[in-house]
């Protein structure tokens, strides 16, 4: 599995709204928007699952600097995450 962060989404785009466009590239295992956890409201990214590294890059060209929602997104492999001190 393959796990993709996305930019610049629209604070209206839901989950399913984002594995549905993503599945067009192949099959989506997660889709999850980062919310602010005191008001619940899009962050505006977030990250996508992609079952094989052949549909993640498929998904990348598919999408990266497209719209979706009305936005232009950024679409690149997810970096793990650095710890911070």
């Amino acid at each position: 599995m393959k796990k993709l962060f996305v930019g610049g989404l629209s604070f209206q785009t839901t989950e399913d709204v984002l594995a549905d466009a993503f599945a067009k590239a192949g099959t989506v295992v997660s889709a999850v928007i980062i919310k602010d956890r005191m008001t619940q409201r899009s962050k505006g990214f977030g990250f996508v699952e992609m079952e094989t590294e052949k549909e993640a890059q498929a998904a990348i060209a598919m999408w990266n600097g497209q719209e979706l929602d009305g936005r232009r997104v950024a679409v690149n492999e997810a970096r793990p995450l650095e710890k911070r001190f």
